[in-house]
């Protein structure tokens, strides 16, 4: 009959940083990613208050106009676009990895896989600025 002890050994957990991402470039573009969503909800936010003035009329919009106006909202909306457009760049650089890994069981050139995302971003743009330019 095997004894046993009351002593119980402690996994090996080496030391780690609250700031380990900081350490190497991809740890850093993945947090920065993954914290861009706040950028997206705060873009978000900001469309439902333009929307809600909108409807609200013509004291309520232009209220919201000089708000926007705001050097701080300006440096805010700045920033979080600079998020937005890094979380869409990166994004699309992602996504084709694994989609073509996964989907076709083969692999093709980042490249390659990363043209229709950018293809479709670009009508989307396109259109849009098509409904502000009143081209539509």
């Amino acid at each position: 009959m095997p004894q046993y002890s009351t002593f119980q050994p402690k996994p090996y957990r080496p030391r780690m940083s609250a700031y380990w991402y900081l350490d190497r470039w991809p740890y850093f573009k993945f947090m920065v990613r993954e914290l861009s969503c706040v950028a997206v909800a705060y873009f978000a936010v900001v469309m439902l208050l333009q929307i809600h003035a909108i409807n609200s009329g013509a004291d309520a919009y232009a209220r919201f106009q000089a708000l926007m106006r705001c050097p701080v909202m300006l440096a805010a909306n700045v920033v979080a676009l600079a998020l937005i457009l890094f979380h869409a760049v990166t994004w699309f650089a992602l996504v084709p990895r694994v989609f073509m890994r996964q989907m076709m069981g083969s692999e093709i050139p980042d490249v390659v896989a990363m043209i229709p995302n950018y293809g479709v971003w670009l009508v989307a743009s396109a259109v849009v600025a098509a409904f502000a330019l009143r081209l539509i």
